[in-house]
């Protein structure tokens, strides 16, 4: 039955809990870096999915793989062994610093669990169970993410929250150093702050944070679930720092646009755990990781991640021409790679994203005072600098 917009949306507000606020238009369909709603409007997407779409819509590849998988099984839950998921590990592991993985839904789930591998860890390392996390942070929107977010008004009206969480500050080393004790079993953190405002860790921070953990024998987990699967230039973040974590958590791009999570650990997190220390229904479904296989593939082929580096260039090149022509309206820009954010000043970031949206181009929203640029992998140069032009043309108007 078609439906027409306004209809759809009053009935989205009747039935679905409100705990967005969307746009006045229904996305119907996408084909490359485009989507399209159902009154036949096309955005140029520089959000994808909240950095998920990373080849965009409608790639043969990920259909393939979703057609073969589906066709011969969908789903048989962790009670069996399936030959997708085995191989989507051994890429993992073969592709980054891990030994084991575990897979789940999303990336909040990721987190939980590398929350719990953490925990268990530090039981069967002289009992210590406190965990640092940073102010600014974001891991997700379940109780034991929202516990290590570093953001308050996330947390408001959810307590009491887990104990055992101690929150440092971000690039500042000594500040981290205050709060391990005897007690503290691990040091959390993300190597770029997405949902935080888009900054980016130091090199020196991250370095020591790894001296520190090897130091006081703690783990280091870092939160890829936004930054890795290339977002930054290279398959995984961390590799831009010359430090390696013990714990590792992906989801977003990992499953082309659909739901998956995985939490990657070095041996000797995975040797704390046994059988029925943890689990996920779904996770490592046969459909969600043929297709993870199929995104890893094209993303680690010959130049692609030199593609994304190149673009991540010409889109902060682009940004800093803005920024020199117009200081007093875009005070700061953050950011690595396919991810970028230019901090306003002149009025809220919300009225910068509905002025992309006259425009036909979708843009992240990040906080109060920031526009993020988050558009898919595959994105070309004139795609970029059509989104420079738009954004000059508003700073001109407004």
């Amino acid at each position: 039955m078609t439906m027409k917009t306004d209809d759809l949306i009053e009935q989205e507000h009747r039935y679905i809990l409100q705990t967005y606020g969307r746009p006045d238009f229904v996305l119907e369909r996408g084909n490359g870096v485009y989507l399209f709603d159902l009154d036949g409007n096309r955005y140029l997407d520089f959000v994808s999915g909240l950095a998920v779409n990373a080849l965009g819509y409608g790639d043969y590849d990920v259909l393939k793989a979703i057609e073969q998988q589906a066709a011969q099984l969908m789903h048989v839950s962790n009670l069996y062994h399936t030959v997708p998921s085995t191989r989507l590990a051994r890429t993992l592991v073969e592709s980054s610093f891990a030994d084991r993985v575990f897979f789940c839904n999303s990336g909040t789930e990721a987190w939980e669990a590398a929350l719990k591998f953490c925990r268990k860890w530090g039981h069967t390392s002289g009992g210590r169970h406190k965990l640092i996390a940073f102010h600014n942070s974001f891991h997700g929107r379940t109780l034991g993410s929202l516990s290590t977010t570093g953001q308050p008004r996330y947390q408001e009206g959810f307590g009491p929250l887990l104990p055992g969480i101690d929150f440092a500050d971000y690039n500042d080393l000594s500040s981290v150093e205050a709060l391990v004790d005897d007690e503290t079993c691990a040091v959390l953190v993300e190597p770029i702050q997405g949902e935080g405002g888009v900054h980016v860790a130091t090199d020196d921070f991250l370095q020591g944070l790894r001296k520190l953990c090897d130091d006081r024998g703690l783990l280091l987990a870092f939160d890829e679930i936004q930054v890795g699967m290339g977002r930054t230039g290279s398959l995984w973040a961390y590799q831009q720092y010359g430090v390696e974590p013990d714990v590792m958590t992906l989801a977003k791009a990992l499953g082309g646009g659909l739901p998956i999570g995985a939490t990657l650990m070095t041996q000797r997190v995975a040797d704390a755990l046994q059988a029925g220390d943890h689990a996920a229904t779904f996770g490592a479904n046969p459909v969600v990781a043929n297709v993870a296989l199929a995104v890893l593939d094209k993303i680690t082929a010959d130049g692609f991640l030199e593609g994304v580096a190149r673009n991540g260039q010409r889109l902060r090149a682009g940004l800093e021409k803005l920024q020199q022509r117009w200081p007093e309206r875009i005070s700061e820009l953050r950011g690595r790679g396919l991810l970028q954010g230019a901090v306003v000043t002149d009025r809220p970031g919300a009225d910068y994203l509905a002025d992309f949206r006259e425009r036909e181009i979708l843009v992240a929203p990040c906080g109060a005072d920031m526009v993020r640029f988050l558009p898919p992998l595959i994105v070309d140069e004139d795609r970029i600098d059509q989104v420079i032009d738009v954004f000059d043309e508003i700073l001109r108007q407004s």
